[in-house]
């Protein structure tokens, strides 16, 4: 019997294919199925071997999976499939609607309460490791301001819920931070942003025939927890256009906390990323806490958990012994 932790994908789009590609370079776990929505017979999988199954049939694979990630969309994927799958399986997802993570927790929650099992939700960059930054800034430096800005970069989630408006042939969302708000934050003056001075959104969008341009671009520019709160900016391109110059899906960001150290001493406190790939990076810290996942139920630490749930050292592939001897 092999000793790896069994991981399945549910879902093999950009998010699952980085998946498949990060287990590769985890040699303590493997890759056992792929479930898929459309014809497995049409997918074509980077993994000798590995079958590629319905995903309205998963059920009866609960025995041969030990971790299940989740590779949907937050806007209509996970809220559906994050508690369903929680009833049979192990669970880790990236849902990264902040707004609606608590309602999503509660109901993941109940389900995974039920069956024992393990779900961590919301396990990414933001939500997730720029989660935990914020919580080390506030616990450091609890006189301060903490403050998160993204990009420029391409956002999944935000992408995502634009191909799903009606009218939609295609499209991407790109976030860029407001540098003269993140200078201020730099140099230590604390401001009071609001959403909108911090971000903006630029929208590239292909229209299906026959479309209208202008009801499109209301659909987005007043959609709530993705676009109603920044300056969203609109642009109608072809299809051609948009194969061309949006294929790549770069990323970053930082959390900057700025406070005030006991004699009142300045502290600024930044952990930023620059990723050549978001799906691809995404898909590394889903794997990780897949592994984490994996200790915490056979711990019997089960329903729903998040990033500030897990210690770091079940990330780890690691002994608790050679990281103490590597790492501290």
């Amino acid at each position: 019997m092999s000793s790896k932790i069994r991981v399945g994908i549910a879902g093999y789009g950009n998010l699952g294919r980085g998946v498949e590609l990060a287990l590769a370079q985890n040699p303590d776990m493997e890759l056992v199925s792929v479930f898929t929505r459309r014809d497995p017979a049409s997918l074509r999988l980077q993994s000798a071997g590995v079958p590629v199954r319905a995903l309205d049939q998963i059920e009866q694979y609960r025995n041969d999976i030990d971790v299940l990630i989740l590779c949907g969309g937050s806007k209509n994927d996970l809220p559906e499939q994050g508690p369903a799958l929680a009833r049979w399986f192990t669970t880790v997802d990236s849902f990264d609607t902040h707004a609606r993570i608590p309602e999503y927790y509660a109901a993941v929650d109940a389900a995974a309460q039920g069956a024992g099992t393990t779900a961590l939700i919301a396990v990414g960059w933001d939500p997730g490791l720029f989660s935990l930054n914020r919580l080390y800034g506030e616990c450091v430096l609890p006189v301060g301001q903490t403050y998160t800005f993204w990009g420029k970069g391409l956002s999944q989630g935000h992408s995502d819920a634009i191909r799903r408006v009606a009218g939609v042939a295609g499209g991407v969302q790109y976030t860029l931070p407001i540098e003269a708000a993140v200078q201020r934050v730099r140099n230590g003056e604390q401001p009071e942003l609001s959403t909108r001075e911090k971000h903006k959104r630029q929208c590239f969008v292909v229209l299906e025939q026959g479309a209208d341009a202008d009801t499109v671009r209301e659909a987005i520019v007043t959609m709530p927890d993705y676009f109603a709160d920044y300056d969203t900016e609109v642009n109608f391109i072809d299809a051609e256009t948009l194969a061309r110059d949006h294929a790549a899906m770069p990323h970053g960001g930082f959390v900057i906390r700025s406070g005030q150290s006991g004699s009142g001493s300045q502290q600024v406190v930044e952990y930023a990323l620059n990723l050549g790939s978001n799906p691809e990076f995404t898909s590394s810290v889903l794997v990780a806490y897949a592994r984490a996942a994996y200790r915490m139920n056979k711990n019997g630490q089960t329903g729903a958990q998040t990033v500030l749930d897990v210690a770091p050292g079940l990330l780890s592939p690691k002994t608790p012994a050679q990281l103490r001897k590597e790492l501290l």
